[in-house]
């Protein structure tokens, strides 16, 4: 795990200087602080920033291959690397390391391009092909890695943060209005957007290639889910899907470092303590508590599933004060706005656990995979309102709509009446509706019909949906959008903001793909929500961890906080004219559904929540430069 930077003129631009790239590089510090590395030449730069991880002595980075053809830079872990460098050996492959990065340059002297598709990790990476004077960026199939860049003047930068592509440029960062809709509507910015005009994202799987005058972007990992054929038994689905866990609990665990495990109380993170258990004992576990006066905190439950499985464990206290003190330095670290409470556990159980490790497991991902929300039982059973004769339907919808809250029940029961696929998911995964995003926004701030292009998120992913079914689409979404950018994107932030390692074993690409070929009711079944999951989970923990009730990171404590800080400041911001965040939006607007949400007569929480947490990542993220009347970007 690192932080790469780099640097490509295209055409008979200036040679790239690498004072520029050593100033990139020195913003990512704290994700790389044990050892540094630079390449420049003619047209391309590259920099890296070291977290040894595997191979300690040999694994120093910009890496090439023997006559220094191939140039790689990479952040992340190639889980099967050694299988790969067994099978390049065969094909006359000559290996100088023990690194999984050298299996990158040399499977791309073997296959190209097509290297991404044989490897299995987390990645996002830069291949500088000498010869070809060819740059290839890409990002892991899932998104676990990221890549940022701006192409400006003939210039590209990259990184792995934002704060990388900034420093490069050492220009002042418009914040791009059309993001901010996103924002609004989703919680998160999807790829390929980000909050500042003219940055980029790779999206998950994609990949960014530049040669003499030209770029482009294409989708590299192409996987397109079919159903098992004959279909799985229950038993077979079963037994597969626990040798598979198995099979990548062995590869995450590679480490030449000490590896740990964030632990809730709940199924998700006990299974991963327990396969951990089939490969070696006393592992060190983590939490968050928030003392017994809070129903919803973890520490005797976590503490449990820890003794149960003989763990070092650790919690961390957390305390209001502290989650306020620190607030603003946590959304600092994000970059882009996130308006998750989770943000805040996160950073401090990261924070703890790099005091005695380097890497962590974390349980990301059944819920995604085997729908664990509640919005995947609308989903899955959507079909039988479409299946009920109008006349019985319209009366019940139109009740509904006139319930005084409740407002997600009504996008819901609204949103399975859209035939457009893309758009009914869209609508499911929305806050609010778009044309009530659209209204907040000031005359001439969005580009015409900006809500309409919201689709080309996603648009790419529909020819590879089409053999899954209403719930599979609607997951294949979740795992290439909401997943990546959201979750595993603040993750990814806040843990190397400590310089830790995170992985993520249910992202394994042999479960992922298994996964998404599993029929709609292996994963909900009789209203039992993550049903195979579960079903495996039966062979390995005992009955008092399976029949706890989901909770995460006390993720509810943390979110009574986020909402009561936030609402104590929510009325002085919203009904502040001056208030950053009117320069974009209409102030008659946001106040009428503020008033709207205190009065009761509709539950609007969750986009004033969002617009809250807006205003803060302004103030933190951007210092105001009266002479120019624009933003400047400020690092964590």
């Amino acid at each position: 795990m690192c932080g790469i930077c780099g640097q490509y003129n295209f055409g008979d631009q200036a040679p790239v200087f690498r004072q520029n790239i050593e100033r990139m590089a020195s913003s990512l510090s704290h994700r790389g602080p044990d050892d540094e590395g630079f390449y420049t030449a003619g047209s391309v730069g590259l920099g890296f920033r070291r977290l040894s991880i595997i191979d300690l002595e040999g694994g120093h980075q910009p890496m090439s291959d023997q006559e220094e053809s191939i140039w790689v830079i990479f952040n992340g872990e190639i889980y099967n690397f050694p299988e790969l460098k067994r099978e390049l050996e065969s094909f006359g492959h000559v290996f100088r390391t023990k690194s999984d990065t050298e299996v990158i340059v040399h499977g791309y002297k073997q296959w190209g391009d097509d290297v991404l598709n044989h490897l299995n990790g987390m990645f996002g990476l830069a291949i500088w092909d000498v010869r070809q004077e060819r740059l290839v960026l890409a990002r892991d199939p899932f998104g676990i890695k990221l890549i940022y860049y701006k192409i400006d003047k003939g210039r590209l930068y990259f990184g792995s943060e934002i704060r990388a592509v900034m420093a490069a440029t050492n220009e002042r960062a418009d914040l791009d209005p059309n993001s901010l809709n996103l924002f609004l509507r989703y919680r998160y910015t999807p790829s390929p957007h980000t909050m500042f005009m003219g940055v980029r994202k790779l999206a998950p799987g994609t990949m960014l290639v530049c040669e003499k005058k030209a770029s482009s972007v294409r989708q590299w990992y192409r996987y397109r889910p079919a159903p098992f054929s004959p279909i799985k038994s229950v038993a077979e689905a079963r037994e597969e899907l626990l040798e598979l866990y198995k099979r990548s609990m062995k590869r995450h665990l590679l480490s030449d470092v000490p590896v740990g495990l964030l632990l809730s109380g709940g199924v998700d993170s006990g299974l991963l303590l327990a396969l951990m258990n089939l490969y070696g004992k006393s592992w060190r576990t983590y939490t968050v508590g928030y003392g017994s006066g809070f129903s919803d905190d973890e520490l005797l439950d976590a503490g449990e599933t820890a003794a149960l499985f003989s763990a070092r464990h650790t919690a961390v206290t957390l305390d209001r004060n502290t989650f306020e003190e620190m607030l603003q330095t946590i959304v600092s670290c994000l970059e882009e706005p996130i308006a998750s409470s989770s943000i805040v556990p996160m950073y401090f159980v990261c924070k703890r656990a790099r005091e005695d490790v380097k890497v962590a497991l974390i349980g990301q991902g059944p819920d995604e995979l085997f729908a664990g929300y509640k919005r995947h039982l609308g989903v899955r059973y959507g079909a039988y309102w479409g299946a009920m004769p109008s006349w019985m339907r319209a009366p019940i919808a139109s009740a509904i709509a006139a319930l005084p809250r409740n407002e997600t029940l009504k996008r819901g029961v609204y949103s399975l009446d859209i035939k457009d696929r893309m758009q009914r998911y869209q609508h499911v995964l929305s806050l609010i509706p778009g044309n009530e995003i659209d209204s907040l926004f000031r005359e001439d701030v969005l580009e015409p019909d900006a809500g309409d292009k919201i689709l080309e998120c996603w648009e790419n992913l529909l020819p590879l949906m089409g053999e899954t079914d209403e719930l599979g689409g609607f997951q294949f979404v979740e795992m290439r959008s909401t997943l990546p950018d959201e979750l595993l994107m603040f993750a990814d932030k806040l843990s190397m903001a400590h310089g830790l390692e995170v992985r993520v074993p249910y992202l394994d690409k042999e479960v992922v793909e298994f996964a998404e070929r599993l029929p709609a009711n292996f994963k909900v079944r009789n209203g039992s929500q993550k049903w195979l999951h579960r079903q495996v989970c039966q062979d390995l923990l005992p009955k008092t961890i399976l029949k706890r009730r989901k909770r995460g990171f006390g993720v509810n404590v943390v979110d009574n906080w986020f909402r009561g800080t936030m609402s104590s400041k929510m009325e002085e911001i919203l009904m502040d004219k001056d208030s950053q965040l009117y320069r974009y939006l209409r102030p008659s607007v946001v106040q009428r559904i503020f008033k709207q949400h205190q009065s009761g007569q509709n539950d609007y929480h969750k986009i004033l929540f969002s617009l809250v947490v807006f205003e803060e990542w302004l103030r933190v993220q951007f210092l105001p430069d009266v002479k120019a009347g624009r933003e400047v970007f400020s690092s964590c």
